[in-house]
Formats: C-alpha cells, structure tokens, sequence
C-alpha cells in the first residue's frame, strides 16, 4: 500500500515520503503546518489512495483522551434501573463506543484522523500513549480488552498552538507542511481550476505571494483562501488587466478573501496613502 498524489491533492514528494514512512513504521503520523496547507484534508486523500474508509476525531478545547475510547452512560443507566427497564442487566447497553473502538473494532484496516490535537488540555496526548502504542485499551465496567483487529493508520494534526509532550513525540513519525511555493501552488490551483487562463494564474498568484510576504502582516492568507478568490475572480470573469493595482490602492480585488481582520486591511491602505505620497 503506497500513498501518492490523487486527482484531488497534490502532495509534494516530501510529505508522500512521510505517509508511506508512517505506515511501513506503524505509527501515528504527526502533521503540523501553518493553518490552510491542507492537514486535515491529507487524512481523507490518505483514505481515498488507498482505497480505505476514514474515521474522524475532531478535537477541541474540552475533548477528554477517554471519549475516544469510550464512554459509559450511568445516568441512563440508573434512570432505566428505577422504572424496571431489563436493559439494566446488560452493562454494554450504556457504552457508546469512541473514535479509537470504532477504528480497532472494524474488520478491515482504516485510516483515523485525529484532528487538532493541540486544541485539547495538555494531558490530552500523554493520556492516549498506551493505546496508540499497544493498540488495546480495557473497558473496566465490562472487563474486556479491545484490541486492534487491524492496525489503523493514524494521522495526527497540530497547528502547533501548545508543545506536545516529548514521549508522545517518540511515538510518532512527524512531518511539517511547507507552504507550497509558486510551482506547486499552479499544480494544486489546476486540480480545482483546470481552465484557468494562465495569465490571470501568474498575475494573481504574483499578488498573491507578494501579499503573504507584507511586512506586518497578521494573518497570511492561505492555500484555501487563494482557491476561494480564484473562484471569485472566475465568476466576475476578471482579466489579469482588472487584478494589476495603481497608486489609488494597495488592496487587491476581492480582498475579503485574503484579508482576514481589519488590521491587514488597515495596513494596505496605509501602504497605498504611502505609495500616493511618495509619487506626488
């Protein structure tokens, strides 16, 4: 079994290396990457190259290790024991199984993404160790041990909002997702647009480099936002010509999609009443 690049994503030799590395290793794959490089979206592209179904976990602030296991409704449990329900006698009737149960119970080999792990508390991963390297957990109100019935490939993804733990870190295979670079950003924007002039590409994406590369900058738009103005800039049917800024302004067309918050808007339009300046 060999990921490659799919009709769909284009993954640069270096992160194809570091998933078929993850799965001849059998550990978990730990991606890290700027937000918008296409973390969560390697997971299903893993899935779908391999011809494997994929179960999501995603993570936030409030998300405990143990919910991926499983939980045991006892408040259920003891509701039903008062009005005489005969569920009652069957324990396993009040566990909902998590994530991890579902992905060692499957009769054939899936791939598990864990999504954002750095959201949850810091215990988080540390919490997760014994069942990602042993692949088996116990089930205390039960007394059974669920093991892997097939190894599952797990892709772990971090913007890197808090350090993980060091002996969580041993246990995985790590990669981190450059930002593509022009060439490859012609490769992914194809996948979406294989129409597109190339004029109007090589004039948007030269703005498009030229703004995440601002000094002062707060928030450098993305593979995602640049896909999401390519589509606008096609739908009003803009030429290369429309998109080439004078001294009036500094801001692109369409800039609600780059631009996230009303700083970096702020700071090209101080650029062009600068730029305005200097030419007078």
């Amino acid at each position: 079994m060999k990921f490659t690049s799919t009709d769909k994503y284009v993954a640069p030799p270096d992160l194809t290396i570091a998933v078929n590395a993850a799965v001849t290793l059998q550990r978990p794959l730990l991606v890290k990457g700027e937000p918008g490089t296409g973390k969560t979206e390697l997971a299903r592209q893993v899935a779908d190259s391999l011809g494997l179904p994929m179960l999501e976990w995603s993570i936030k602030s409030t998300t405990r290790a143990q919910q991926g296991l499983y939980e045991y409704d006892a408040v259920s449990r003891l509701r039903d024991s008062q009005l005489g329900d005969p569920r009652v006698e069957d324990v396993g009737n009040y566990i909902r199984k998590g994530k991890l149960w579902q992905a060692f119970d499957a009769d054939q080999r899936v791939v598990l993404l864990i999504d954002e792990i750095d959201k949850a508390d810091i215990e988080f991963p540390n919490d997760l160790l014994q069942e990602l390297d042993k692949m088996e957990f116990f089930v205390y109100e039960t007394g059974q041990t669920i093991r892997a019935k097939q190894r599952p490939i797990v892709i772990i993804t971090s913007n890197n909002e808090k350090e993980l733990p060091d002996a969580f870190l041993r246990r995985c295979f790590f990669h981190y997702i450059t930002f593509p670079d022009a060439e490859t950003m012609r490769k992914i924007v194809d996948v979406h647009f294989p129409g597109i002039k190339s004029s109007l590409l090589t004039e948007a994406l030269t703005q498009f480099y030229q703004i995440r590369e601002t000094p002062g900058l707060k928030k450098k738009p993305s593979t995602s936002e640049v896909l999401d103005w390519l589509k606008l800039l096609l739908a009003e049917d803009l030429g290369p010509e429309d998109l080439r800024r004078d001294g009036k302004s500094a801001l692109p067309k369409m800039h609600g999609a780059l631009l996230k918050n009303e700083q970096d808007v702020h700071l090209f339009e101080r650029l062009a009443f600068m730029l305005k300046g200097k030419q007078q």
